[in-house]
């Protein structure tokens, strides 16, 4: 049995960054890879459930992980999305699985410098020579969307100047393209078609959004303006001078990796990090009906002082005051385990809710899953652990489709499955009711 060695993982981190020309493909041969890459994610992942960290994986299982790391990289996109989510989801992977599918938190194969020249200067025009004679032509992250490279403006300031990956725009459309079949085949159940539907656009939308950085940089200027001040989250600044329709740059922010951090924090460092991200979090939906959809650990750094940086504001919602209101109207009736209050929320939410009483029964368990760490009273650690039963799985998705929840809502299962799961791998320890009872008293901005 063989245990990869840092010298290994350093060697195939050096092999997945090494630059590639082809870019990220489209139609019928990227669909295939993306098939392919999918049905090996399913066998690599998710049929390992259960190994436990401690599993040592063979010569060949640590083969084709990094092969199904490298594919997911080159073609970037959501099939890297699917990837990065497995990697910080609290399955029971083998430990070398989830290091090995953690890189595409922040690597994959790199745009040649070349080509981030040419999108520069495209964009930025006269001014672009200025960003380039201060920029590294080696990224220092490499993401599903585009790539980050350390920079310096002619005042001297330290940026992070982020350029957006050639052609994955027109990727992520024929990825989505292909799921029409799929759309097509739900159709076929009695009211799940129109809830497919929506939820796959919504999913489209939110990914094609992510390719605009200058909405990317209006949100992330948004946020700054709400954390300005705060004592533990930062958000870098936005340099509006220096971006365009494919380049965003942002003030530089440096500090330890989420994985460094967890294991070398202490637990009063831990705590706090996690309140500040769970602030981050719920705090500005229920405050400002803004949702940061993306909670995965290659999007923070943590700094010596305490503070947390949060980068990638590609996919954010923005919700109406109304809406802020029925969430937090929602967060009180699960808590409060009162029926009729949780109907009249979700219905404010847009759902439509059941009268049948084995169905609300159903749909109570979801919400009192959904609302779990926030319904114990006192400090204690999330368990963000994921049992895969598919049974109830498929059960489970049939009583979310018969609510008829807006498509918009989708990504606040990442409250769920990625937040948890951050809090649970970073073991913070806090009283997640008292915060959130605090968060749904403060005013909901107009």
């Amino acid at each position: 049995m063989t245990k990869p060695s840092d010298e290994r993982l350093k060697r195939f981190l050096e092999t997945l960054r090494r630059p590639t020309a082809h870019g990220p493909g489209r139609g019928v041969k990227r669909l295939a890879r993306f098939v392919r890459s999918g049905a090996s994610l399913a066998t690599s992942a998710f049929f390992s459930v259960g190994r436990g960290a401690e599993t040592i994986l063979t010569e060949r299982d640590l083969h084709k992980i990094e092969g199904l790391v490298e594919r997911l990289g080159e073609l970037k996109g959501l099939p890297m999305k699917i990837g990065q989510i497995v990697s910080y989801l609290e399955l029971e992977l083998p430990a070398e699985t989830r290091r090995l599918l953690s890189l595409l938190q922040t690597q994959a194969p790199a745009t040649p410098f070349e080509r981030v020249v040419e999108v520069i200067r495209e964009d930025l025009g006269a001014t672009s020579e200025k960003l380039l004679a201060g920029l590294d032509r080696e990224p220092i992250s490499i993401a599903s969307i585009g790539q980050v490279h350390r920079g310096r403006l002619p005042d001297g300031t330290e940026v992070a100047v982020k350029v957006r990956h050639p052609d994955i725009e027109a990727a992520i459309r024929s990825d989505f393209s292909a799921a029409n079949v799929g759309i097509g085949v739900a159709g076929a159940i009695p009211g799940m078609g129109a809830t497919v539907r929506d939820m796959v656009g919504e999913l489209e939308a939110r990914l094609l959004e992510e390719c605009d950085y200058r909405l990317e940089a209006e949100r992330q200027q948004l946020f700054w303006s709400i954390y300005r001040d705060h004592p533990v989250i930062v958000v870098p600044q936005v340099q509006a001078a220096w971006c365009g329709p494919r380049v965003l740059t942002t003030t530089w922010q440096s500090g330890q990796g989420f994985e460094a951090f967890r294991c070398q924090a202490s637990q009063q460092q831990r705590d706090a990090a996690g309140a500040a991200l769970f602030d981050f979090y719920i705090g500005t939906l229920y405050r400002d009906g803004l949702f940061h959809a993306d909670p995965h650990p290659g999007n923070y750094c943590f700094c010596d002082d305490g503070r947390v940086v949060v980068f990638d504001f590609g996919c954010v919602r923005v919700f109406e005051p109304d809406m802020a209101r029925s969430f937090v109207a929602l967060a009180k009736a699960v808590r409060a385990d009162d029926r009729p209050q949780v109907v009249a929320a979700l219905r404010g939410l847009g759902a439509e809710p059941s009268t049948n009483d084995a169905a609300y029964a159903h749909l109570r368990r979801l919400l009192r899953s959904f609302f779990k760490p926030m319904l114990t009273a006192g400090p204690h650690a999330i368990d963000g652990r994921i049992v895969i039963d598919m049974g109830q799985i498929a059960r489970d998705k049939m009583a979310i489709a018969r609510l008829r929840l807006p498509g918009r809502l989708m990504f606040l299962f990442r409250i769920r499955f990625g937040l948890y799961a951050v809090l649970s791998r970073l073991g913070a320890v806090c009283d997640w009711s008292a915060l959130e009872q605090r968060l749904t008293r403060e005013p909901i901005a107009s």
